[in-house]
C-alpha cells in the first residue's frame, strides 16, 4: 500500500499535534486521584487519547496509569509502545523548552525526539492505514505510556489490566533496530559521616543533578573556609580551572564559598556525550579539601574510584563483550551535607553479564570504606536475535523506505519499553549518524524526519498486520 501521499496531506495537523503534546510540561510530580504519576503525565494522557478518538479510533484509559487506542480487529494484537512523560529540562536552553518553537524546520522542546514527536507520527501511521482501506488480519494497538523516565510503573499496571500485544515496537531509540539493550542498573552510593569536620576548609553540602539516568549539568558546594585559607582556595581555583578548561565560578560570600559547576547534560546511557558537573566539582574539591574528616575522605574515594570515567573501571565493574561492548557508569545525583553523602548512579551493563557480577566488583573496589550500595532498580537485558522474523519484517521495511541496505541491527545502553514484555523491539525514530538529543538542552525533532518515519510506522504496522 501507499501511504506517502495520505500523510503528506497530514503534515500540517502532524506538525501541530506535535507541538501540542510537547507544551504539556509531563515530567512526573506529586500523585493526585486518578493521577497517579501527576497532573502533567495525565494531561498528555488524556490528550493523546482524545486526538486518537478524533482518529476514529477505540480508545483505553486504564485507571490513568497507561491507555491505549486500537484499529481494526482480530484475535493477535500488534503493538506500538510509546511514553507521554518527559525528564526535567535542565537549564541553558536557546528555545523555552515547552513552547515548541519551530526554528530552521526542527521543532524544540523537551520530548521531541523522546518520545512526543514518534508518539504523534505513530498515531498519524495508523490513522493513514485507516483511511487507505488497507485490509488487516490483526489488530493495531498503541499504548500510551506515563512514567518510562521514572520507573515504569505505569506500564506494569497497564500489563496487569490489559493482555499485552503478540508482538511490537517501541519508536524510542535508533534506525534500522534495536534488537538487544544492555541491562540496567540504579543505585544509590551512600555514607553516613561519623567523624566530623573541623578543617580550614570545611563542606557544608553538595548538591547538583536531576536525575540518575541524566548527566547532571549543574552542581555546586558551599565551602567555610577559614581567612587564612581564602588565598589558597582561589590560587588552586585558578589553576584548575585553567589546566581543565571546565566550567567552574567562585563566589567568595565572606565565611563561605559557593562553587558552581556547569556540564552538559546528555542521556545517562551516552554520558560521554556530556560533561558531567558533579565529577567536575568533586574533582576541584580534592584540590583544597585537605583533612581527614569523613566527608574529605569520601571526595577523595569519589576521585580515585569514579572521577571522570564513565565505564566503572576503577570501581571494580569495568566489563565489556562482544554483543553490547562495555559497561556504562553514569553519576546522575549527589546530595551531600554535614551528615551524610548520597550519590545516584545509573550502569548500563553488557549483556552477557548479570547484575550479581556488577554489585559484586563494586563491593569489593569500597570494601573497609563505610560505604554501602542500596539498590533500587533493575532492569535485565533484552536480546533478539537478528535473525527473528520480527527484526527481519522490520528492517526489510527500513531498507525499502530509506535504501540504507548497509546498516545492521544493533545493540544500544538506552532502556526501552521492549523490556517490559516479549516479542518487542525499538525501531527508530533517530537514523544512524544523527546526534542523541534525548534528555538534553535543545532537544528537537527536525519536521523532515517527523514525517519521514510517520511513513515509515505506517508500512511497518500495514506490514505486521496485514
Amino acid at each position: 500500500m501507499d501511504f506517502e501521499k495520505i500523510i503528506d496531506s497530514y503534515k500540517d495537523d502532524i506538525i501541530k499535534s506535535t507541538q501540542e503534546l510537547i507544551r504539556i510540561k509531563s515530567v512526573e510530580g506529586e500523585p493526585k486521584p486518578d493521577m497517579p504519576f501527576g497532573e502533567g503525565p495525565n494531561e498528555a494522557l488524556e490528550y493523546a487519547l482524545k486526538l486518537a478518538e478524533n482518529m476514529g479510533f477505540k480508545t483505553l484509559n486504564v485507571d490513568g496509569y497507561a491507555g491505549h487506542a486500537d484499529l481494526g480487529e482480530g484475535d493477535e494484537v500488534v503493538g506500538v509502545l510509546v511514553h507521554l512523560d518527559v525528564v526535567p529540562e535542565g537549564d541553558g536552553w536557546t528555545y523555552p523548552p515547552y513552547a515548541a518553537e519551530i526554528h530552521g524546520g526542527k521543532i524544540y522542546g523537551r520530548g521531541a525526539i523522546d518520545d512526543k514527536g514518534p508518539t504523534v507520527a505513530a498515531l498519524y501511521a495508523m490513522k493513514s492505514i485507516k483511511e487507505s482501506g488497507a485490509k488487516l488480519n490483526k489488530k493495531i494497538r498503541i499504548i500510551f505510556g506515563t512514567n518510562e523516565e521514572s520507573g515504569w510503573g505505569g506500564i506494569n499496571y497497564y500489563l496487569k489490566k490489559v493482555k499485552a500485544p503478540d508482538l511490537a515496537f517501541t519508536p524510542d531509540a535508533d534506525f534500522p533496530v534495536i534488537h538487544g539493550e544492555m541491562g540496567i542498573l540504579i543505585f544509590n552510593i551512600e555514607k553516613k559521616f561519623e567523624k566530623k569536620c573541623n578543617c580550614a576548609v570545611k563542606i557544608n553540602y553538595i548538591k547538583g543533578g536531576n536525575r540518575p539516568n541524566m548527566v547532571p549539568d549543574y552542581c555546586e558546594a558551599m565551602l567555610e573556609v577559614a581567612d587564612e585559607k581564602k588565598a589558597f582556595v582561589k590560587e588552586k581555583f585558578d589553576k584548575f580551572v585553567e589546566k581543565t578548561g571546565y566550567k567552574l565560578s567562585l563566589d567568595d560570600k565572606g565565611k563561605q564559598v559557593l562553587i558552581k559547576s556547569y556540564g552538559i547534560s546528555a542521556h545517562g546511557s551516552t554520558p560521554q556525550a556530556g560533561k558531567n558537573a558533579i565529577s567536575q566539582l568533586i574533582a576541584f574539591l580534592g584540590e583544597v579539601v585537605e583533612c581527614g574528616c569523613d566527608a574529605s575522605e569520601f571526595v577523595k574515594l569519589y576521585n580515585k574510584k569514579i572521577g571522570m570515567e564513565y565505564n566503572g573501571q576503577s570501581i571494580g565493574c569495568g566489563f565489556e563483550d562482544s554483543v553490547s561492548g562495555k559497561l556504562v557508569f553514569n553519576v546522575g545525583v549527589i546530595n551531600m551535607n554535614e551528615d551524610e553523602v548520597k550519590v545516584s548512579v545509573n550502569i548500563r551493563y553488557p549483556i552477557e553479564y548479570k547484575s550479581e557480577d556488577v554489585y559484586k566488583g563494586m563491593e569489593e573496589e569500597l570494601k573497609g570504606t563505610g560505604v554501602k550500595i542500596v539498590h533500587i532498580e533493575h532492569l535485565p537485558p533484552i536480546y533478539v536475535p537478528s535473525e527473528d522474523a520480527l527484526v527481519q519484517k522490520l528492517m526489510s521495511v527500513y531498507r525499502k523506505v530509506t535504501g540504507d541496505h548497509e546498516s545492521k541491527p544493533i545493540t544500544i545502553g538506552g532502556g526501552t519499553y521492549a523490556r517490559a514484555m516479549k516479542n518487542v523491539v525499538a525501531f527508530g525514530p533517530l537514523f544512524p549518524g544523527q546526534e542523541e538529543l534525548a534528555h538534553q538542552k535543545d532537544e528537537y525533532i527536525a519536521i523532515d524526519d517527523l514525517i519521514k518515519i510517520t511513513k515509515l510506522y505506517a508500512k511497518a504496522l500495514y506490514e505486521l498486520a496485514r
